[in-house]
C-alpha cells in the first residue's frame, strides 16, 4: 500500500508568490503532480504550511493537509517527516514524495519507483542528477529521521535509508520551477 506526498511547505521566495497555484496549461502545479501521484498511490496528502494557498488546495480537493512540526527546521525533510507518520497512521507501508513545482513529471513515475524499489525504497535518478524529492520512501524509515538531528541534505538520507535509484532519460521532466524564468521557461515550452 503506498500513499502520495505533495510537497508544498516552501515560502517560494525566489519565485515571488506561492508557486503551487501558479498555472500551466490552465491548471494549478499542485493539480498536475496530484495527477501523476494518484496513478499509483492512495491516499494523498499535500505538506503545507496552514492558511497558504497550498493548504486550502489540499481542503478543496479532499485531500490531507500536513502542517509542519513546530520548531523543525525548514526543508522539504520537515515534510517528508510529517508524511511518513501519516503514513504509518494510514497504515501505509511506502510513500511516494514529489515537489508542488514539477510540472512535467514522468506519468509513470510511481510506477517505475515502485519497480525499482529492491525492498528499501526508490530514488528518481536523471542522467544529470539525482532527484531527491521524487522518491519511494519505506514508512520504516520514520524511526530514523525522526532522531536526525538538524536538516541533513535528502541525498545524504536516502543513502542512509538503502534506497535505489531508478533511471529516467529525460532530465527535462524532473524540471523545477523555482524562479519567474522557470516559470517563463515552463510557459513557452507547454505552448
Amino acid at each position: 500500500m503506498i500513499g502520495g506526498l505533495i510537497l508544498a511547505g516552501g515560502r517560494s521566495s525566489r519565485f515571488g508568490r506561492e508557486k503551487a497555484l501558479a498555472e500551466l496549461e490552465g491548471e494549478p502545479l499542485i493539480a498536475r503532480v496530484e495527477r501523476v501521484l494518484a496513478r499509483g498511490a492512495s491516499p494523498l496528502a499535500v505538506s503545507a504550511r496552514g492558511g497558504s494557498a497550498a493548504a486550502a488546495y489540499a481542503a478543496k480537493s479532499g485531500l490531507a493537509c500536513l502542517p509542519d512540526d513546530v520548531g523543525d527546521v525548514d526543508g522539504p525533510l520537515a515534510g517528508v517527516k510529517v508524511g511518513l507518520r501519516w503514513a504509518a497512521l494510514q497504515g501505509l507501508k511506502w510513500l511516494v514524495t514529489s515537489p508542488c513545482d514539477t510540472p512535467f513529471l514522468p506519468r509513470n513515475l510511481v510506477e517505475r519507483l515502485c519497480e525499482g524499489r529492491a525492498g528499501c525504497g526508490a530514488v528518481a535518478r536523471t542522467p544529470t542528477a539525482v532527484q531527491p524529492l521524487c522518491a519511494l520512501w519505506p514508512v520504516a524509515a520514520l524511526g530514523m529521521i525522526e532522531t536526525t538531528s538538524n536538516h541533513p541534505p535528502i541525498r545524504a538520507l536516502l543513502e542512509r535509508v538503502g534506497v535505489e535509484e531508478v533511471v529516467f532519460e529525460n532530465p527535462d521532466a524532473f524540471a523545477n520551477l523555482n524562479t519567474p524564468e522557470d516559470y517563463a521557461r515552463a510557459l513557452a515550452r507547454a505552448v
